[in-house]
């Protein structure tokens, strides 16, 4: 079984290479678009081409993706996460620092790096329950979304705070770029979100997702784009970039949710402006609430350089 998938190339991947555009709009990682490619699997204008293949500008591109089948056993291999951080670690918990292009654990169709094959290999041990490519973890982050995530070690703690996450009495503040200036400057959004019907590793608003709710305030105001503060009361699939996209000011740098690439070229970025900035929660041992913290990695650095510099 296959599932086509249809897009135009928007102007500000003109000139990429196939796999790195099926990267930028369907939310691949760039390895697994290379190999929908080398299987045949891609095509521009109605001929199959090879990963290396360069898109223009309104090209139609299409691939075919697979199906989603019955979920193999997946296998925590530790392998080393260059610029992964240890922001705390205590015996029930450890806090960790993501980069960019990580994911939180293994998963079909994701052979890059991820954040427990990272503690495995610093020699971390976690919680052992949940899915077993999924230990310990009671959260997760974007592989394109970089900050804050709290990994369980001990059976305790996981309970604790996956009931803490499931009755939103954990703290999540996020730092967004997003297009233009929202108005109101302080607000709060409101509305369900599903997967979308027609796009795969994509979600959107709709009367039959699931209750979501954003709180946004302004920080800062540039000429093209606008640095948010943004609050969670939930916690669902891509839910700021979808609220954000909803209300017509995606994150900067986020073509799957209908951000301008022109933009995103000119700040360096190649992945969404959205940082997990601080998270807060009763820690599951002492029972006291702790906060963490965490800093902009230099790419999102650099785009807010940009925008000041006019």
């Amino acid at each position: 079984m296959s599932d086509p998938r249809t897009v135009l190339v928007p102007e500000g991947l003109e000139g990429e290479r196939v796999d790195a555009a099926l990267a930028r709009l369907f939310g691949l990682s760039r390895t697994r678009a290379a190999d929908l490619a080398a299987g045949g699997g891609v095509s521009v204008n109605g001929t199959v081409v090879g990963k290396s293949h360069r898109v223009r500008a309104a090209d139609l591109l299409e691939v075919t993706l697979p199906s989603a089948g019955p979920s193999p056993t997946l296998e925590i291999i530790a392998e080393p996460v260059p610029g992964m951080g240890i922001v705390h670690d205590d015996d029930d918990i450890v806090v960790v620092d993501k980069p960019v292009g990580v994911a939180a654990h293994p998963s079909v169709g994701w052979s890059g790096p991820n954040v427990l094959a990272g503690l495995k290999a610093a020699g971390y041990r976690v919680a052992t329950s949940g899915a077993s490519e999924r230990q310990g973890i009671v959260s997760r982050l974007d592989v394109g979304t970089s900050g804050l995530m709290v990994v369980c070690k001990s059976e305790r703690a996981y309970s604790l705070l996956k009931r803490a996450f499931k009755e939103r009495r954990v703290e999540k503040t996020y730092h967004a770029l997003v297009q233009g200036l929202p108005d109101p400057l302080v607000g709060t959004i409101d509305a369900p979100i599903g997967r979308h019907p027609g796009h795969d590793y994509k979600f959107a608003v709709m009367d039959s997702g699931r209750h979501a709710v954003t709180h946004y305030t302004l920080l800062e105001a540039f000429r093209h784009a606008s640095l948010l503060e943004v609050g969670l009361e939930t916690g669902r699939t891509h839910q700021i970039r979808v609220h954000m996209a909803a209300i017509r000011h995606p994150c900067v740098g986020d073509p799957l949710y209908g951000a301008d690439p022109v933009l995103a070229k000119r700040l360096g970025l190649e992945r969404q402006w959205l940082h997990a900035m601080e998270l807060g929660f009763e820690h599951p041992g002492s029972g006291e609430w702790v906060t963490f913290t965490s800093t902009y990695p230099a790419d999102l650095h650099h785009a807010l350089d940009v925008l000041a510099a006019g």
